[in-house]
């Protein structure tokens, strides 16, 4: 049975996903108020404190995995999160990248993430939503292959197989090469 896992780091081509701290409060706060990019999220309180205090919890629990994407110097430019186990189906979401990411950021931030829950930690698929209004990334989920299972008032509701999944690596590969790598916090 897979189990969501917090990773210390993600290495993939160009991007590290490395596991969110407590000190990364002001960045995500920056990216989850800003006007732009919070209209398709949950609302965030825009208090510092709250954000650290969510922040600890999230240390102290092991069902979800929240990460700061970076450019290969250490520059943060964005964030994304798995969470909501359901047997073999992952959810990931909470995904915000900067204006000024490299336009491939998005495309291998998703393949790292899946590359991740498949290869190291055994799902076979994912599920997540999309606001109906966030057009262009639903279009990127679908061209990934995500399937809309159905919708609420405000969302797309999607699922994705390991099919899928597998096939958006091979048709992406440019972006991702080769094979990930996890390092644990156990390994450091």
């Amino acid at each position: 049975m897979p189990q969501l896992q917090k990773a210390k780091h993600l290495i993939g081509r160009s991007l590290v996903l490395r596991n969110a701290t407590v000190a990364d409060a002001g960045f995500i706060l920056s990216l989850r108020t800003d006007r732009s990019k919070s209209k398709y999220l949950s609302y965030t309180p825009p208090e510092i404190e709250k954000q650290i205090k969510w922040l600890e919890n999230y240390a102290t629990k092991s069902d979800q995995a929240y990460f700061i994407i970076e450019d290969k110097f250490g520059g943060e430019i964005g964030v994304v999160r798995l969470y909501d186990q359901r047997g073999d189906s992952f959810c990931w979401g909470s995904w915000i990248l900067k204006n000024n990411a490299p336009q491939s950021a998005a495309i291998e931030s998703a393949l790292i993430i899946y590359a991740y829950a498949i290869s190291h930690l055994g799902f076979n698929q994912a599920h997540f939503d999309v606001r109906k209004d966030n057009k262009k990334v639903w279009q990127f989920h679908e061209r990934f292959g995500a399937m809309r299972i159905g919708e609420t008032a405000d969302d797309y509701l999607y699922q994705i197989g390991l099919k899928d999944i597998t096939a958006s690596l091979r048709r992406y590969k440019k972006f991702l090469p080769g094979p990930i790598v996890v390092v644990n916090y156990d390994e450091s």
